[in-house]
């Protein structure tokens, strides 16, 4: 079973045990989130698409720690004009676990019980 949710805006296509990089979470190393705009999911026999978002379906996941990525440089050149421009940076990310793809069945409204009016007959 996959699917495929929104991460700090960003969207991913996650399994159960998936280890992602996502950008920087707000949440400690170690804690559990749960993540609720899922867009697909596949269970191998039905596929899912929301509208925008899949109703009933989170995916939960767990922090395994925060890190910073290795850097990536910008480089500007204009051609026979002197300039050049170097400068690069590291991005912050989280890595995580996701433990479960969760689908709970959709909530039934209730239906209103028909009430029976009852008739009284009056003696004379």
């Amino acid at each position: 079973m996959f699917a495929i949710v929104n991460i700090a805006g960003k969207q991913y296509r996650v399994a159960k045990g998936d280890k992602i990089k996502v950008s920087l979470l707000e949440t400690e190393a170690g804690k559990k989130v749960k993540f609720d705009d899922v867009f697909l999911t596949d269970d191998g026999k039905k596929i899912k698409v929301g509208k925008p978002t899949v109703k009933g379906v989170s995916v939960s996941a767990t922090v395994l720690e925060h890190g910073r990525d290795r850097k990536v440089i910008i480089f500007k050149k204009k051609r026979r004009k002197g300039y050049r421009r170097k400068n690069g940076h590291r991005q912050d990310f989280s890595l995580v676990q996701i433990d479960a793809i969760s689908a709970s069945a959709p909530k039934k409204k209730a239906v209103p019980k028909k009430t029976v009016a009852k008739t009284e007959k009056k003696e004379d």
